[in-house]
């Protein structure tokens, strides 16, 4: 119980306004707006619905806070398609040098556990995969790469807050790997390739745990 109620806390003090603070009380939780010298109390019930509830009831609680003045109702743009070919070079040069299998280890570093109660759209979906894709074949460099574009696409997801999950697959005949990420029922790259399935094998969903 403890460790969730903590979860639910990080989660929360990651959507707050940088003016407010959270801080776990024995009853439940105390976010202090230092802006404007004010205090607004959770009830532990409140917490636990964070750490635990529906999506409805986080959006709940999410738009409680906007209201309040704690945090924005603002959402992030994770697709900027400049962003996505700096993050998409970067991401292949470190699998080249490192390996997939360091950097798919190093990813709780770089992907923090998802924080938005919403889910995203599939039109925000849909252009993210199409920048990621875009970036990927038309340069030399990455020329395609699966992997670097299911990373990439893994890591804007998750620093914009929201639920994602890497896949890396294998098929027997004839033998091949694949990687991409899955949200709200787009993956990025296609899980099926010129619709040959693959077999997850390793699924990271918890900040590369």
């Amino acid at each position: 119980m403890v460790a969730e109620n903590t979860e639910a806390l990080a989660a929360m003090a990651r959507i707050l306004s940088p003016h407010c603070r959270v801080s776990r009380m024995s009853d439940g939780a105390l976010i202090a707006d230092w802006r404007r010298t004010r205090f607004l109390g959770m009830t532990a019930a409140d917490v636990q619905k964070f750490a635990e509830g529906s999506p409805e009831e986080r959006a709940e609680l999410v738009s409680v806070l906007v209201r309040a003045g704690c945090a924005t109702g603002r959402r992030k743009k994770h697709v900027d398609s400049g962003a996505v070919g700096l993050w998409l070079r970067g991401v292949h040069l470190l699998i080249r040098t490192l390996g997939f299998g360091r950097v798919l280890r190093l990813l709780s570093l770089a992907a923090p556990g998802y924080a938005r109660a919403d889910l995203p759209s599939a039109q925000e979906l849909g252009r993210l995969k199409r920048a990621v894709q875009t970036h990927s074949r038309s340069n030399w460099f990455v020329n395609g790469d699966c992997k670097s574009e299911a990373v990439t696409a893994f890591l804007l997801l998750r620093r914009s807050g929201l639920k994602a999950v890497l896949h890396v697959g294998v098929r027997e005949h004839p033998f091949a790997l694949h990687a991409w990420t899955a949200s709200g029922g787009v993956c990025i790259p296609d899980a099926d390739p010129r619709g040959h399935a693959f077999t997850p094998v390793l699924s990271i969903d918890c900040g590369g745990q």
